[in-house]
Formats: structure tokens, C-alpha cells, sequence
């Protein structure tokens, strides 16, 4: 994991690696005109498109202000970004106190391009990543990555769950990926009950792949648990980021014990998912399964590590899959 600034967190991938060693067209952006826009897109496409453009608004608004406006009018005021040593910042007035309180973000400016999109067979859920540059205002240039998790709102697409982190610097392709799409639209629905089973099915998926860990090594329970166009966003070292379920296998496993897992997770704090039953976003702590190793010169170590995992499923019965960490 890394700490970018004082205001973004880590990634799960670099922290479990760590503890082993010792996670469309609108009239202003993202913004609908009415209450019928939120209906369902006609298409898959058509949907993740929309949601895409949102982004891209978003981002190129915010090169034309300073970081802290920019970031924050994409956010949802109930938006959750990890804050590693705190836990999490619940809301849009945290998240802006803490990305003031680096001064330079008052006078810097951030762009950014969305590299891959995927949405809820409902419309109303949705996923972008991609890669971010911060402009200094001594010219300098400090390069990022970032994922969100969206809701489509009254007001527009919104963000409710965000990271970003900081990259190596280094040429990475801002091509856009195959977006990650549903069989079929399907009209968003309104039975809190059938939401709350989905919730809860997600929420037990999480868990059992942290049990999963603790019987086969992490390397083999990031690999079975995640899509095979699964990606993380790795650590600060690397400049893109890390694609396929086998890759992430491997990188988290580098270094570690062959079986078992010295960390263990759940998705304590939140979980969000969309009404038709195929996309969520786990929020929660990475815990190491004993006394906190010391991060150096006798200096005690986090007790834990906040995370967020993005999942997918083809439809209702099929099994959760993470597709973005």
C-alpha cells in the first residue's frame, strides 16, 4: 500500500504483499436532466458508455480548477475513501478536509483518463479506472492511478467509493480496455428485501475468500476468487496496472508463505450493491492473524489496513468474482 498524499489510500495487493514480507452527453458532468434518466439504458453499451463520459467530464473539469474542486464535485456526500492509519473518511466534507490539508492541492490541478468501465445489468451501478496526472505548480507532474465505484443519482452518476494511488512514472496505455458488461439490461428494482439477500450474499463471499487464504495461500485464493480480467492497482512501484487473476495471484503470493495467510479480512465497514444483484463494492479492514509485525526502528505496525473490492457475476446463482481492487 501507499500513502500518494495525505488524502488517498492504498491497495490491498501491496499491503497483503507487505504483512507476507514482515488491496454521457450532460448538461454539466455526470448530471441528468430528470428523474427519467435514471431508467434503464437500452443497451450494456450504451450504458458503461454513459457512465465513461461522466468521467471524462468530471476529469475535464477538473483540469480547469485546482484538485481539491475537482475531486470533489464527482463525489456522493455518503462517498467512503480508505484512509490508511484512520480507517475510512465517510463523506464528502471529510474527504475534502483531508485532501486541503496538503496545501499544494489548493494550487495544483488533476486530470485524468478512464482506461476501463463496467455497469449493472440495473444502470444504476457502475465502475471506472485509469490512470491521473497531478500538475503542479512548479510544473512538476506526479502521476496516479485511481478506481471509483458509481450510483446513477437524480443529480447524475456520482461516486461513492474512491482511491487513488500513487504510480511509478513510465509511458502505460491509455487504450481503453473491453468494458465489463451484463448479458441484459434490466429495469432497477425497488424490493429492499431482494437487496439485502444480494447484500448479504456479498458480504459471505468476502469472508469465505479470506477463510480461503487461511487454507490455501494467498497467492491461490486471489487467483480462484478473481475474474480472469481482474485488476489491482498494485504498488506505488509499478506504473500500470496489474491485469488477470493469475497475475494478482502471483504478485501477492511474492514473498510469502506457501500456504496459509498471515492477514485475514471481512468487509466490516460497508457493503454496496446494485438492485439487479450482479455488482457490489466490499469495504472493510485487512487484519494480520497475530501481534502487528513493527514497521521499523521498534515502531509498532497498523493494526489494520482499510480496502475495497469491486465484484461481478453474470447474473443471480452465479458465483462472485472480484473484478477491480
Amino acid at each position: 500500500m501507499h500513502t500518494p498524499s495525505r488524502s488517498f489510500p492504498p491497495r490491498r495487493l501491496a499491503v497483503v504483499a507487505a504483512l507476507c514480507l514482515h488491496a454521457a452527453g450532460c448538461a454539466a458532468p455526470g448530471r441528468t436532466k430528470s428523474s427519467a434518466q435514471l431508467a434503464t439504458a437500452g443497451s450494456p453499451r450504451a450504458a458503461v458508455d454513459e457512465l465513461l463520459a461522466a468521467d471524462r467530464a468530471f476529469a475535464a473539469a477538473s483540469a480547469r480548477t485546482d484538485v481539491v474542486s475537482g475531486l470533489a464535485a464527482m463525489l456522493a456526500p455518503d462517498v467512503v475513501v480508505p484512509a490508511p492509519g484512520k480507517g475510512f473518511f465517510d463523506g464528502a466534507a471529510q474527504v475534502a478536509e483531508a485532501l486541503r490539508a496538503d496545501t499544494l492541492n489548493a494550487r495544483s490541478r488533476a486530470e485524468w483518463v478512464p482506461i476501463r468501465g463496467g455497469i449493472a445489468a440495473d444502470g444504476a451501478h457502475g465502475f471506472t479506472f485509469g490512470y491521473m496526472t497531478v500538475h503542479r505548480p512548479d510544473s512538476s507532474r506526479v502521476p496516479f492511478k485511481y478506481l471509483a465505484y458509481w450510483v446513477k443519482r437524480p443529480e447524475g452518476w456520482r461516486v461513492v467509493v474512491y482511491k487513488r494511488g500513487r504510480r511509478a512514472p513510465g509511458d502505460v496505455s491509455l487504450d481503453p480496455m473491453p468494458p465489463a458488461l451484463p448479458p441484459r439490461m434490466v429495469s432497477p428494482s425497488d424490493d429492499a428485501a431482494r437487496v439485502e439477500r444480494v447484500r448479504a450474499e456479498l458480504d459471505s463471499t468476502e469472508r469465505a475468500f479470506s477463510d480461503r487464504a487461511q487454507v490455501v495461500g494467498l497467492g491461490p485464493a486471489f487467483t480462484e476468487y478473481g475474474s480472469a480480467d481482474a485488476v489491482n492497482m498494485g504498488g506505488p512501484g509499478a506504473a500500470a496496472f496489474v491485469v488477470g487473476s493469475e497475475a494478482i495471484g502471483r504478485v501477492v503470493s511474492a514473498g510469502g508463505p506457501p500456504t496459509g495467510s498471515p492477514v485475514s479480512w471481512a468487509p466490516d465497514h460497508r457493503v454496496i450493491v446494485a438492485s439487479s444483484g450482479d455488482l457490489g463494492v466490499t469495504i472493510g479492514m485487512i487484519r494480520p492473524d497475530g501481534p502487528p509485525p513493527t514497521a521499523g526502528a521498534g515502531a509498532p505496525a497498523p493494526a489494520g489496513f482499510p480496502f475495497f473490492t469491486i465484484w461481478r457475476r453474470a447474473g443471480p446463482g452465479d458465483p462472485w468474482r472480484y473484478i477491480a481492487e
